[in-house]
């Protein structure tokens, strides 16, 4: 009982925390209310050390869901690491993380950001490196060294801020939003949240955060680390909204979507298919907030946090029960021996997909009317309801895969009752991915928009939905093989299984051939050229030389005097020429 006692403790104080967060966003939203705390750490002569806290009901609502999510994912972890040593070790790594997060959600202040900021950075990269091997090392380098971009470009935004004599970006959005000082700030905030939040070309580090335990993957995915770029740019979006390089973001945003679509139809690994659906909505995210829908994005981004967590919490318990295989290809029938989390995946991808009302369909069908009705080229256009499509492909194809395919006995099952631990965690967040659309429909906007549109623009969600779960009902089930062939081509997927070459062009371009450049000058000068001439290589010269001059010491009259010829012969040719 005492390994578990950490776990229950942080449970019962977060889910406490979260209940307090629920009463006063209600109560924010009501008094339409922000609290604005000053704590003055310490003053020394002139200067002076302040902590800020910006309380309103975008920060309350947000700390709410966080701590939601990580109280079940703490309880969910009770019985998902119950055979790991230093389960203890693990939750104070995830608190860390959570409140990390919490100090991003409430600053501010640049100094007090760029702490939960640097503090998500350097726990996701403990958590990613938490099983130790080599491939979660790599993993963990990539998330890290992904991550210190947008680190550093917010340590250059805060030398920036200099200019105007405090660092509490929220007194200068408004007035000095036309300044060129606040212009470079703008585009520096921009590349920071593209980093965290994985947009184009800082994408390849997001699936292969995988490598962390499941329950960690939960929460990244759904509502710390990821969001924590989209969330800077909401508090930012004032400033950001008249800005030319909003534009590029919509587009970059727009290919992220439809990349991480396509990649995903091309992926067997359960975690890496989800994490893919994760960096598609990040997209969708981004580029609504592009078009200056700062409310549509934060809709989405919190009934997002819901069933994404609980589509992670899902897929541990059948890697769980797949005996830690986590190929679909060997999975099949699943639905027959674990009804329960069978029945939260299915709801969560629903509501992934936009059903009708689930949690994601009030956030996502909102944001493809909005798109519908604004005035946009047809690319981006394309690229939205594209990219919805390929969300329905391959959330079909997953369930297809895992609940309706027989078992193929590739793997062995490891046949076992639900694990009520994990269920009451799920549980939690399945009646959350059914009400949070509706509940949050109605909290955040004070009155409800109203779209009208011609009825081929209205259905056309349902239309591509329809599409997209037909294709992936074909590629799965039936046996089309000269569809699967051209699929399957080695090339094609090659290049959508790697996110269009992303890790070759961001990771192993940037650091793979310098670092092989190094292994050769150590293979041929190191190892080479100055072990031939220094060291062992000289001592060897010198011996063998030594061994050649004994030779002639030993006075033998026939070498000596075949080298007395020798000279003389020698000397006779310089003197002719």
């Amino acid at each position: 009982m005492k390994k578990y006692s950490i776990c229950f403790i942080s449970f019962f104080f977060l889910f406490f925390f979260m209940g307090m967060n629920f009463f006063l966003t209600i109560y924010f939203i009501m008094k339409n209310m922000v609290l604005f705390l000053e704590w003055e750490v310490i003053s020394l002569n002139s200067m002076s050390v302040v902590m800020t806290i910006l309380l309103d009901w975008m920060s309350l609502l947000f700390m709410m869901f966080v701590s939601l999510i990580s109280s079940s994912v703490i309880y969910y972890s009770k019985s998902y690491m119950s055979s790991e040593l230093n389960l203890n070790r693990f939750i104070y790594l995830v608190l860390m993380f959570v409140f990390s997060m919490m100090l991003l959600i409430i600053s501010p202040n640049m100094i007090s950001i760029l702490l939960g900021w640097d503090g998500l950075g350097l726990v996701s990269y403990c958590l990613v490196i938490y099983y130790q091997n080599v491939k979660s090392y790599n993993a963990g380098m990539l998330t890290a060294l992904s991550n210190r971009i947008g680190d550093v470009m917010i340590l250059i935004l805060i030398s920036w801020m200099l200019n105007y004599g405090s660092w509490n970006y929220i007194f200068y959005m408004d007035f000095m939003s036309g300044d060129y000082s606040m212009k470079i700030i703008g585009v520096l905030v921009i590349i920071a949240a593209m980093t965290k939040s994985a947009q184009i070309p800082f994408s390849s580090w997001l699936p292969a955060a995988m490598a962390a335990p499941t329950p960690v993957s939960a929460l990244v995915h759904s509502s710390t680390l990821v969001t924590a770029g989209v969330y800077l740019l909401i508090r930012f979006n004032n400033l950001l909204v008249d800005m030319f390089f909003f534009k590029y973001l919509l587009l970059i945003s727009g290919l992220t979507m439809m990349m991480a679509g396509i990649s995903a139809n091309y992926e067997f690994d359960l975690k890496k298919i989800i994490a893919l659906s994760t960096l598609s909505q990040l997209g969708l995210m981004m580029s609504i907030l592009s078009m200056g829908f700062y409310d549509l994005a934060f809709f989405h981004l919190l009934t997002h946090a819901m069933f994404k967590a609980l589509l992670f919490m899902c897929a541990g318990v059948i890697i769980h029960m797949m005996n830690d295989s986590q190929d679909i290809r060997m999975m099949g029938g699943v639905s027959l021996y674990i009804p329960l989390t069978s029945l939260c995946m299915n709801i969560s991808n629903l509501a992934l997909c936009g059903i009708p009302f689930l949690a994601g369909f009030y956030s996502k069908d909102m944001i493809l009317e909005m798109v519908s009705m604004s005035n946009l080229n047809l690319m981006i256009f394309y690229l939205y309801y594209f990219s919805t499509g390929l969300t329905m492909f391959y959330t079909i194809r997953l369930l297809m895969y895992l609940m309706v395919n027989d078992f193929n006995l590739a793997v062995i099952y490891n046949l076992y009752d639900e694990d009520y631990g994990m269920l009451k965690s799920m549980m939690i967040l399945l009646f959350m991915s059914l009400i949070s659309g509706s509940f949050l429909s109605w909290l955040i906007f004070y009155c409800p928009y109203m779209i009208y549109l011609p009825f081929s623009l209205k259905m056309m969600v349902i239309y591509v939905s329809v599409l997209g779960a037909f294709m992936g009902y074909l590629i799965s089930m039936m046996n089309i093989y000269s569809v699967n062939k051209f699929m399957m081509t080695y090339y094609l997927s090659y290049f959508f299984v790697t996110m269009w070459f992303m890790p070759s062009l961001s990771t192993y371009g940037l650091n793979y051939f310098f670092l092989n450049y190094s292994q050769k000058l150590f293979k041929n000068i190191d190892l080479g050229w100055s072990e031939y001439y220094s060291g062992q290589g000289i001592y060897n010269i010198i011996k063998y030389n030594s061994v050649v001059y004994y030779v002639y010491q030993m006075n033998n009259f026939k070498i000596y005097l075949f080298s007395f010829i020798l000279w003389v012969l020698f000397m006779i040719m310089v003197i002719m020429i």
